[in-house]
């Protein structure tokens, strides 16, 4: 054979290998592609962006106080028996009996001993009584001024104590101060709680937020936020549950939603968990709790 047919020969062949591995990749990949385009989108949690109510908040700390208090001083000789106090006294109720008089209960009220001392009333011990209308319960905040433009009487508050963690107790501002204290720069605020098994005590440490600036804006849960260096994004979901990422512009946030400024209006469907499965333009299976 003349060398130049060897050479044609290995250049056909060669050709027809390299022809032969890109068919063969090529139909390779359109079956990979065909099998995997079958596998169904993933199944993603969706919520509807909708209007909330959204407030910035001021947290201080003050001291409970019952609505209305009253002691009784009573001299251990004055005593007619042993004495024994109920834990609750109604209006027009007998405290207690004594030789020269009687302690009728003024309200309702818890009833309890102050303490028990031997020089209050000269040389001879006394008990002192006391009778608290613990269905409400006040409390004194100093509140700095730079807050001082946005506290307003009715604010809704929110409480806790050390005594029940666990437990949220409502209220309102009752009272704000005319002036602002030169000596502390506060402004003197009186807040309210209604104490209707009394649960709260009165000398207790409460833990006080105060919340203003009350407003209804649209709100999306946390977990659809995407932080990329100093813009925020979504993934919107299309009525043909294509996904597609969206810039918004946030407010605060508040009970782990986000307030949304701008990028999405009420009633759009955004991706709420699982933002990991999602890709620009994708398809998704929404699940909606």
């Amino acid at each position: 054979m003349k060398r130049s047919t060897k050479i044609k020969t290995a250049i056909i062949t060669f050709f027809l290998i390299i022809t032969l591995v890109i068919v063969g990749r090529t139909m390779v990949g359109n079956h990979f592609k065909k099998k995997f385009s079958k596998r169904p989108p993933p199944g993603i949690i969706v919520k509807e962006v909708v209007y909330k109510s959204f407030s910035e908040n001021i947290g201080s700390f003050g001291t409970a106080v019952s609505k209305r208090t009253e002691s009784f001083r009573i001299k251990r000789d004055n005593l007619i028996s042993e004495l024994i106090l109920k834990g609750y006294a109604k209006k027009g109720d007998l405290i207690v009996k004594l030789k020269d008089r009687n302690i009728i209960a003024p309200f309702d009220g818890v009833l309890g001993y102050r303490g028990i001392t031997g020089d209050i009333l000269g040389s001879d011990n006394s008990i002192i009584i006391t009778l608290d209308d613990n269905s409400i319960i006040y409390s004194d905040l100093k509140i700095p001024e730079n807050f001082a433009t946005f506290i307003k009487k009715d604010l809704p508050i929110k409480v806790k104590f050390s005594g029940n963690k666990n437990k949220t107790y409502s209220g309102k501002v009752y009272a704000v101060s005319s002036r602002i204290s030169a000596e502390t720069r506060s402004l003197l605020t009186r807040v309210m709680i209604k104490n209707e098994n009394s649960e709260l005590i009165p000398g207790s440490l409460l833990e006080v937020v105060i919340n203003y600036n009350v407003r209804d804006s649209l709100g999306i849960p946390d977990t659809s936020m995407m932080v990329e260096g100093d813009k925020t994004y979504v993934y919107k979901v299309s009525k043909e549950n294509i996904t597609n990422k969206t810039e918004i512009n946030i407010g605060i946030r508040d009970g782990g939603f986000i307030e949304v400024i701008s990028g999405l209006k009420e009633g759009d469907n955004i991706v709420a968990e699982g933002l990991k499965k999602v890709r620009p333009k994708g398809k998704i299976k929404p699940i909606k709790k």
